[in-house]
């Protein structure tokens, strides 16, 4: 679950609190292309507001006319499918190939909801479990992030911070990051262990995002990052980002990045193999962080550090990346 799908959450309250009649979608299952993964949430209130998305909105204009024209789930969940024919997959603007299903359920007070946003906006990793056959549904605290699960009988919605980012050093770089990071579903772990900034900048406040004051290494340690984790170090101090990186670049961290240019990345390098560092872990390191978007300011190197830590945890590799960039400089050369 994303950050947009926590929004989903916020409006079905509001939205009963009013009074309103409310219905919520979920991704189910998808086959070729997709617009949205599965799990992914909308919810529609009787008086014709959404929030959310399943689709890149044609299938979300069809269900406000079936909620217009008083279509409204019993008890049980209703499950629909769109995109079984080329026609209907073209009617409804899905890919070539795609197909939908979604499980939709009317909004009751056995529906979770409300527990579901309180554990959210605690921080707290959980599942919903919706029983297809009564639409009862069940909150289940886990320590792990579950995995996504649908059958006929049991729609399994996993919630909470799946994916966690290391930022070392508290600068404005990192209050920019950490601003577009929350959206996308992490976690922030922002450590920085100098004077200067013990009295922290305006990070965004959120129950996702925590501040530390030790060693960089020693809190990477403790820490034990997983492949669900990134690591980025922003400090500019070699001190404190190589110290980090020793640990980072031995861990399970998807993803370990260091601020700098690239006459500063070949010096770090040079530094780490130093240590006890293999070169197949050094060559983990991206350095500069950052896809290549020419990025000047604060705003646009938090952009091209969170584009290239999405193209990673998407399964798209940094090289990709990095050529189709310079395919389509390329091509824009050639046009203009």
């Amino acid at each position: 679950m994303d950050g947009v799908d926590a929004d989903v959450l916020d409006a079905v309250a509001r939205w009963q609190a009013r009074g309103d009649d409310v219905l919520l979608a979920t991704v189910a299952r998808t086959w070729g292309s997709a617009p949205r993964p599965v799990g992914a949430m909308m919810a529609l209130a009787a008086c014709g507001r959404i929030a959310g998305s399943v689709s890149g909105g044609c299938i979300e204009d069809d269900l406000l006319a079936k909620v217009a024209g008083g279509f409204r789930p019993g008890l049980r969940p209703h499950v629909q499918t769109y995109g079984v024919t080329a026609d209907e997959a073209h009617r409804f603007g899905l890919p070539c190939g795609g197909t939908l299903e979604l499980v939709i359920e009317r909004v009751t007070p056995s529906s979770g909801l409300d527990a579901m946003r309180e554990a959210i906006g605690h921080g707290r990793l959980g599942v919903r479990e919706l029983d297809l056959r009564t639409g009862l549904a069940r909150i289940r605290r886990v320590t792990e992030p579950a995995a996504f699960g649908y059958t006929p009988m049991r729609l399994t919605v996993p919630f909470g911070p799946r994916w966690r980012i290391i930022v070392i050093g508290d600068g404005q770089l990192t209050q920019h990051l950490v601003t577009m990071a929350l959206p996308l579903g992490y976690q922030v772990v922002i450590c920085d262990p100098r004077e200067i900034h013990e009295v922290t900048r305006d990070t965004p406040r959120s129950v996702h995002v925590t501040h530390a004051r030790e060693m960089p290494d020693d809190l990477i340690v403790r820490l034990r990052p997983d492949g669900n984790t990134a690591i980025v170090a922003l400090t500019h101090d070699p001190k404190l980002d190589d110290m980090a990186l020793l640990e980072a670049l031995k861990s399970e961290a998807f993803y370990v990045g260091a601020i700098g240019s690239h006459r500063n990345q070949a010096s770090r390098r040079e530094r780490l193999a130093m240590f006890d560092l293999s070169a197949a872990q050094i060559a983990r390191l991206h350095g500069p962080v950052g896809l290549p978007l020419g990025a000047r300011t604060p705003p646009e190197i938090a952009l091209a550090i969170l584009a290239e830590i999405t193209a990673l945890r998407n399964g798209v590799s940094s090289a990709i990346s990095v050529s189709h960039l310079q395919g389509t400089r390329e091509c824009r050369a050639r046009t203009a």
